[in-house]
């Protein structure tokens, strides 16, 4: 292993890439058989702090415009006490006037064939059967399913695993 010494002259020469605002890397590989975490220990150790900007990070970054996403929010009660054993959340959404106990109007219930993404697919009956069919509602946004079915299909993992509660006769 090579020992470095930092002679005066390579000093003066940090000092003067590191007020240039160049980084570490580059300091690095211009003072040539140093490594970066050695530049960074050395600018440490010199206590240099303040130093220019790099022309690249003076002016801002224009940020990327994301796609709009359509969340479904849920509110939170508010919770007092130990709450270590309470529900994670509460999902509070309006009822669902087309379908109960899979209860579909005619006019809504679709073939296979039917289906498309607006629409709700989720099955109704036994498929072997000739009554078979699929719910057919209107589906909630880049979901399969109604806004029923949803909140069938899609529980929170801390419910689906909770055993049933005790009733105590």
């Amino acid at each position: 292993m090579t020992v470095l010494t930092w002679s005066d002259d390579r000093v003066e020469q940090l000092k003067k890439l590191w007020e240039a605002g160049l980084s570490a890397s580059q300091i690095a590989a211009e003072l040539g058989n140093v490594t970066r975490n050695a530049v960074i220990g050395k600018v440490h150790r010199l206590g240099l702090s303040g130093r220019a900007k790099s022309p690249s990070s003076a002016a801002p970054r224009p940020r990327k415009t994301r796609p709009a996403q359509h969340m479904m929010r849920v509110s939170r009660p508010v919770s007092r006490g130990n709450v270590a054993l309470a529900h994670a959340f509460e999902v509070e959404m309006e009822p669902d006037p087309v379908a109960y106990d899979n209860v579909v109007p005619m006019s809504q219930r679709l073939s296979l064939l039917e289906l498309n993404d607006a629409t709700c697919h989720w099955p109704i009956g036994d498929p072997a059967s000739a009554e078979f069919f699929f719910c057919g509602g209107k589906a909630l946004t880049s979901l399969p399913y109604c806004a029923h079915h949803s909140r069938i299909a899609y529980q929170p993992a801390s419910d689906r695993r909770r055993p049933p509660p005790k009733t105590t006769r």
